[in-house]
């Protein structure tokens, strides 16, 4: 009996163990990723990921290697997570947003690849910096036929209008609910990359997700995607949720603060609602 109790006990502390270094390395692994340090966080949440499967982890880990610009590991990643929760909705988002960037940048029939393919970071949720838009105003479809989601846009300012151009062509103009933001913040110094996400066969819709990549000393605190708060509609995020899973109240609350920020910059503009049930898991980014 005593032997049996002593493993018992044996087993229980191993346990305890493992559980305080899972929960130390999970904590290692958000302040690499906070701080920007992505090849440490690949690092870290292997080194978690080697304790046993953790959902967490694998979306982390996700991220963290499309920061490197490393598509197909972080799908394989995100499509670990879906193993596991066929469910998580941050999981489905970036796996889908990665496979259409990775079968857009394959080769052609006629063995030359598609060149001026967007970055993968480009389709990593990042709360208040990524948005997405409907372009209007569409190119004629000899134009948009040879276009495909994953191709990178140029957004050109052309007097009140924020203009999506491929190449050497004009494909349309960003919806004004988000240009009238938009081209306030880049009046002001801020810069922004986009790519196409989605693009029907006949034309007749095209949406595109714009990044904001730099931002302007002048423009501190103005954020360029602020959430939908009570007071009003906002600019909708592009995706709504952070692979790193902050929950804190407190930073919740700072998100409401920000968005208060920048009313000024005509946020009572009625909103593009292309995705209205993902407006329920608004999380803030560190």
């Amino acid at each position: 009996m005593q032997a049996e109790a002593y493993t018992t006990l044996m087993a229980l502390g191993e346990a305890d163990s493992t559980t305080r270094q899972r929960r130390q390395l999970g904590e290692q692994a958000i302040a690499h990723a906070t701080r920007g340090e992505w090849e440490e966080a690949v690092e870290t949440n292997r080194e978690l990921l080697e304790l046993g499967p953790d959902i967490d982890a694998y979306n982390r880990l996700g991220k963290a290697l499309a920061e490197l610009n490393k598509p197909t590991e972080a799908l394989e990643a995100y499509e670990q997570a879906l193993e596991r929760d066929a469910t998580n909705r941050i999981a489905q988002r970036n796996a889908e947003r990665l496979r259409l960037l990775i079968a857009g940048a394959k080769p052609n029939k006629n063995g030359k690849g598609r060149a001026d393919k967007a970055p993968a970071t480009l389709f990593i949720e990042e709360m208040g910096k990524t948005g997405r838009a409907r372009l209007i105003n569409l190119a004629a479809p000899r134009v948009l036929a040879p276009l495909s989601p994953g191709d990178a846009v140029d957004l050109v300012v052309e007097g009140d209008e924020l203009e999506a151009h491929v190449g050497k062509s004009t494909i349309g103009t960003v919806e004004p609910r988000i240009a009238a933001r938009l081209l306030k913040l880049i009046a002001g110094g801020n810069r922004y990359e986009a790519a196409i996400t989605t693009l029907h066969e006949a034309g007749s819709d095209l949406t595109i997700i714009i990044r904001e990549v730099f931002t302007h000393p002048a423009n501190f605190g103005k954020v360029s995607f602020p959430t939908v708060s009570q007071g009003g509609a906002g600019v909708r995020p592009y995706m709504k949720g952070s692979a790193l899973r902050y929950d804190d109240e407190d930073e919740v609350e700072e998100a409401d603060e920000d968005s208060e920020e920048v009313e000024e910059l005509d946020t009572t503009l009625p909103e593009y609602s292309g995705e209205p049930e993902l407006e329920e898991e608004l999380v803030e980014e560190p």
